[in-house]
C-alpha cells in the first residue's frame, strides 16, 4: 500500500487538458491547458508540493464548507463543539478531509477518484459523531475538467452534511482587478466582522455587490457568499471569469446540488495578494449547521447525497 504524503500527485490528461490533483486531501493542485505553441495556460491557479499550497488552494471542504461560529452548533436537539481552527477567530472551518489522506481508486488517463471514510468514533471528540462515506472524483473531457463528489451516510442516525470547493481562477493577468466576474447569485450572507454570518441574507439588487452581469473586480474585495442563485431551464448555476484583452473566459457550471457560491479576491493572502479570484460551489450556505434553511442537507441512514461542477474554458 502507499504511503500517501502531500507531496504526493497525479497528472490526469485529456487532448491539450492537464489536471493534477492530490490523494492528500482529494486536492485539486493544477488545471492548464498547452496552446499550439506549447505554452501552460493555467485555468486553475495552482501549486505542487503540500507546502506550496496558500489561501486553501484547491481544498475539498466536508462535512462543512466555511465557518461555524465558536464551532458551536445544534442538530436534533443536541448541542456540539468543533475543534476551532480558523486562523480568522475563534471559528470552525472547512471541515475534516482537506488535510486528510485519501484512498485513489479507479485511475484513468483522464480522470481519478478519491475516497475516505470518516468515523463516528473518532471524529465524535471534535463534535461530529457522525459516520460518513465519501468519494471525489475528477475527470477531464471534452467540455473540461468536472469534479463530482458523493457523500454516503455509513452511521446509525441523520447527519448534517455540506460540501464545498476552493478553487483560484486566473484569466492570465498579474491580479484580479484586470478581469471581469459574473455572479449568478441574488443575494448574499451577510457577515461580521469575524466574517461569519450575521443570520441576515441581503439582496444585491442596487449594491455594490450585484454582478449577475459581467462587471469589473477593479478594487472591489470580495469576501462574499452568495445565495439563492440564477439557474438555467437545467437547473444550472455559471459564475464566470473572463478578459477581453486576452480573449479568455472560465465557466464555473455548478448542478442543483450547489446551492451558494463563495467568491474571495484573496487580499489576505501573504505573498501574492488578489493573484487569481476563488469561486468555491458550495451545496450549503457559510454556518449552514446553525441554519439549515440556508441548504444544510440531513442526511439519513443509507441515504447517498451527490452532485458535481464543471469547469470550462472559453475563447472570446
Amino acid at each position: 500500500m502507499t504511503l500517501v504524503t502531500p507531496d504526493i500527485e497525479l497528472t490526469l490528461s485529456y487532448h491539450n487538458q492537464r489536471a493534477v490533483v492530490s490523494p492528500w486531501g482529494a486536492s485539486l493542485r493544477r488545471y492548464f491547458f498547452i496552446d499550439a505553441d506549447g505554452q501552460e495556460i493555467d485555468i486553475v491557479w495552482g501549486y505542487s508540493g503540500g507546502s506550496g499550497k496558500r489561501g486553501g488552494q484547491g481544498d475539498v471542504l466536508i462535512p462543512f464548507p466555511g465557518r461555524i461560529e465558536d464551532g458551536h452548533y445544534s442538530f436534533d436537539g443536541q448541542r456540539f463543539q468543533l475543534e476551532c481552527n480558523d486562523k480568522e477567530g475563534p471559528n470552525a472551518i472547512h471541515g475534516f478531509v482537506r488535510s486528510l489522506p485519501w484512498q485513489v481508486q479507479d485511475v484513468h488517463a483522464n480522470k481519478v477518484t478519491f475516497e475516505i471514510r470518516l468515523d463516528a468514533d473518532t471524529y465524535a471528540g471534535r463534535g461530529y459523531p457522525f459516520s460518513l462515506a465519501v468519494s471525489v472524483m475528477y475527470d477531464l473531457g471534452a467540455t473540461g475538467l468536472t469534479c463530482a463528489f458523493t457523500v454516503k451516510n455509513v452511521g446509525q442516525q441523520p447527519a448534517p452534511v455540506g460540501v464545498g470547493f476552493h478553487p483560484y481562477f486566473t484569466v492570465g493577468t498579474s491580479v484580479i482587478d484586470e478581469a471581469e466576474v459574473r455572479i449568478p447569485g441574488a443575494a448574499h450572507v451577510e457577515f461580521n466582522e469575524r466574517l461569519v454570518p450575521t443570520g441576515r441574507v441581503l439582496s444585491v439588487t442596487g449594491t455594490p455587490w450585484d454582478y449577475r452581469r459581467f462587471r469589473a473586480i477593479g478594487r472591489q474585495r470580495f469576501n462574499h457568499c452568495y445565495v439563492q442563485l440564477e439557474r438555467d431551464a437545467q437547473g444550472m448555476a455559471t459564475a464566470s471569469l473572463r478578459h477581453r484583452a486576452r480573449d479568455r473566459a472560465i465557466d464555473i457550471t455548478m448542478d442543483p446540488a450547489f446551492s451558494a457560491v463563495v467568491v474571495y479576491t484573496g487580499d489576505a493572502i501573504a505573498d501574492q495578494p488578489r493573484a487569481a479570484l476563488a469561486i468555491e460551489p458550495m451545496t450549503c450556505g457559510s454556518d449552514a449547521f446553525n441554519h439549515p434553511d440556508w441548504g444544510l442537507k440531513r442526511l439519513v441512514p443509507g441515504e447517498t447525497f451527490s452532485g458535481s461542477y464543471r469547469i470550462q474554458l472559453r475563447v472570446m
